[in-house]
């Protein structure tokens, strides 16, 4: 018979695991140049602009929460809008100068982005989210909210198909 403590302990293991494979594959991505970076951030994009209502369905069938033609529109917007908001940000390298000050900022990954997702817009949140981390050359392990865990799953399978 499992406890609740062994449950615990194989999730926290688990989690454990996944964020060390998540490192090794972000400290390889971290050297990526910026025509890589964007092109994967673009095959996710379009990937998860494509999955947009299949995803919303789900989202709206597992937890019970929101209209589908909303969710659909939020999956859209995470995956088109905010990608071309920053698809030409700088985030590798010098991206600013202030000679005055003798200044200089590089951009540098952060490393793993932890990120978790309610249960209200799961799939919205893990695009979005998924994004942001890789425009910044960073990995993402996403967390589901219990209620939305198939639905952010798949969307996370969806893009990390994409990105591969």
């Amino acid at each position: 018979m499992t406890t609740d403590f062994d449950k615990d302990l194989r999730a926290m293991q688990q989690a454990r695991r996944l964020a060390e494979r998540c490192r090794d594959a972000q400290r390889e991505f971290a050297n990526a140049s910026v025509h890589t970076v964007d092109a994967v951030c673009d095959a996710v994009s379009r990937a998860a602009f494509d999955a947009a209502r299949r995803l919303a369905e789900m989202a709206n069938s597992e937890t019970g929460y929101g209209v589908i033609e909303h969710k659909v529109l939020k999956n859209q917007f995470a995956a088109r809008n905010v990608w071309e908001s920053i698809r030409n940000v700088p985030t590798a390298g010098v991206i600013e100068r202030d000679e005055a000050k003798k200044l200089v900022v590089i951009a540098e990954p952060m490393g793993v982005v932890a990120a978790l997702t309610p249960s209200t817009n799961p799939t919205s949140t893990a695009i979005f989210k998924s994004l942001i981390a890789l425009k910044g050359r960073n990995g993402i392990v996403v967390s589901p909210h219990p209620f939305a865990a198939k639905c952010t799953a798949e969307a996370v399978v969806i893009m990390a198909r994409a990105a591969e």
